[in-house]
């Protein structure tokens, strides 16, 4: 399931050695190895730059890990299936949210508060009720917002019905244009939300399939209609407290993160928290819980996040993202559900 990680731990920096032009000798098996089990192949010029790039990149996620080892972070990073690009191809390629730049409440969206009446759980994980459905990738396609919408719905749909149906993201991408998306150039969640109410449902992922790209038109079938959201919520914007009372009260929960850095992009396993992470979010993911890790006798809050960059990424797909740290990269400025 998981693909093979080219990482190095407990390695002094002064061993990674200076970037250079020429390709590092001692690289050539582990490279080899990356390309084959990620089906990488180039025309011979392509080659010479994305080996380098792959190369600056393995140096220093090695060097980060190095210096996670030494307990400098609280995470490690990884090689994965994103080695070839530089941090601004993966950027424009994949970070396609579009944050909304609200003023006032929209009409016809509620707003869920903080409440002192509620007293949410120590913990809760939506992927052992059921809720969840397997991680997806969303390829070279900036739909990050799609696939942050059918998450919330899929659980929605779990949560009145008991099923648990993968849902259409290439439907949200196809027909959703006319309310403010823009395919793999990005989009709104709460767009995609509006898109399944006033169309009155949205397809199942079976019967209209993901292309990784935008397709030709709209070909939403109402016989293949799977649910439908009746109204949206907005969680109080920057409000931790009120986004994990959303969480354990509602279900999966929609939001977006500053995800730009590379050591997002690089993310392997532990509890990311980051002074690069800003409050200017640019990908959506999918909230499906919180939890807390006792480590170097600390308690450690943190959010499980779901990924759409498939299971080769993080922890299987997912990432734990620190809790309760000043709104730690803007991940409760976007969060928004439907609701039936």
């Amino acid at each position: 399931m998981l693909a093979i990680f080219v990482t190095a731990v407990l390695i002094s920096p002064a061993l990674l050695g200076p970037s250079s032009a020429m390709p590092d000798r001692s690289l050539e098996g582990a490279w080899k190895e990356w390309k084959g089990t990620h089906a990488k192949e180039y025309l011979e010029e392509e080659e010479t730059f994305r080996r380098a790039v792959w190369e600056k990149n393995l140096q220093k996620i090695r060097r980060h890990n190095w210096e996670a080892a030494q307990g400098k972070h609280s995470f490690q990073l990884g090689m994965n299936h994103f080695g070839d690009l530089t941090d601004e191809e993966f950027n424009q390629m994949l970070n396609g949210f579009q944050p909304e730049l609200v003023t006032e409440q929209p009409k016809g969206v509620a707003l869920f508060r903080e409440s002192a009446a509620v007293e949410p759980p120590k913990e809760i994980d939506w992927r052992a009720k059921g809720y969840v459905t397997p991680v997806k990738y969303q390829g070279h396609c900036g739909s990050c917002w799609a696939f942050s919408a059918t998450g919330a719905l899929e659980g929605l749909l779990f949560n009145k019905t008991g099923k648990l149906v993968p849902l259409s993201e290439q439907n949200l991408i196809d027909c959703s244009w006319r309310l403010g998306n823009h395919g793999c150039h990005g989009g709104y969640i709460s767009q995609a939300f509006e898109y399944v109410r006033e169309n009155g449902g949205i397809d199942s992922e079976h019967s209209y399939p993901y292309l990784a790209r935008e397709g030709s038109g709209c070909h939403y079938n109402p016989q293949n209609r799977a649910m439908n959201c009746t109204s949206i919520v907005r969680v109080q914007e920057g409000s931790e407290a009120a986004l994990e009372q959303a969480v354990a009260t509602v279900g999966p929960v929609s939001l977006a993160v500053d995800a730009k850095s590379f050591l997002f992009h690089f993310y392997k396993s532990g509890i990311f928290a980051s002074s690069w992470c800003t409050q200017f979010v640019n990908h959506a993911m999918l909230a499906v819980g919180y939890g807390t890790s006792q480590e170097g006798g600390t308690n450690t809050d943190y959010w499980i996040l779901k990924n759409s960059w498939s299971e080769k990424w993080g922890e299987d797909g997912y990432m734990r993202l620190v809790k309760g740290r000043d709104n730690h990269c803007g991940v409760a400025n976007q969060a928004t559900y439907p609701t039936i």
